[in-house]
């Protein structure tokens, strides 16, 4: 099984967290930021990915420490996970629509952290929720994932519906570049031999 934990503790956070990559998608999540625990179970949900997640954060200021570090910790995890990345399919990308939103997601397990991020919120605010803290979250996971990311909102006109959309299609992706590719069984998918 890939699985890892990892736990993260600073004066800002105080973070656990449990992945296994071959789940069936469910999500145990307790981040003290509503919003966000609603993105991650989609992310495990259409991931097929198991996650448990415990945060303590400064909330009193705002959820910008939390959300960010999630975002690291969760990218640690993976990373430790996902190990050598031999036999698997390396890319995965992943259209999804919610109503007159509609998201692509495409990933590279490259070992090399690259993020492309282009959604324009049409408003500020989801509930109480800072969109601007989805790049923040994503820019986290990449940073320590060690991966290429291109996040596109293509279409929308509800904020909460084009968030959905990133962290579903974000989910998919991700399942597609982690399966085993029955005829790359052993190898490296990358002419340098490494990743």
């Amino acid at each position: 099984m890939r699985e890892a934990q990892v736990n993260r503790n600073t004066l800002e956070t105080q973070i656990s967290l449990t992945i296994n990559l071959d789940g069936t998608g469910k999500a145990t999540l307790a981040t003290g930021v509503p919003f966000l625990d609603h993105m991650l179970d989609q992310v495990a949900r259409h991931g097929m990915v198991d996650l448990e997640i415990v945060a303590k954060g400064d909330l009193h200021i705002d959820a910008h420490h939390t959300v960010e570090d999630i975002g690291i910790t969760l990218g640690q995890a993976f990373m430790q996970a996902i190990g050598d990345k031999k036999g698997l399919r390396r890319y995965g990308h992943a259209y999804v629509p919610l109503d007159e939103a509609l998201s692509r997601v495409v990933v590279d397990l490259s070992g090399r952290p690259g993020m492309e991020f282009n959604v324009e919120f049409v408003r500020a605010r989801i509930g109480e929720f800072d969109v601007d803290l989805i790049k923040e979250f994503f820019q986290g996971f990449v940073n320590h994932a060690l991966l290429t990311l291109h996040v596109d909102n293509l279409t929308g006109r509800n904020a909460h519906h084009q968030a959905e959309t990133v962290f579903k299609a974000f989910g998919r992706a991700l399942r597609m570049a982690i399966e085993a590719d029955p005829r790359a069984t052993g190898t490296i998918p990358s002419t340098k031999g490494a990743l």
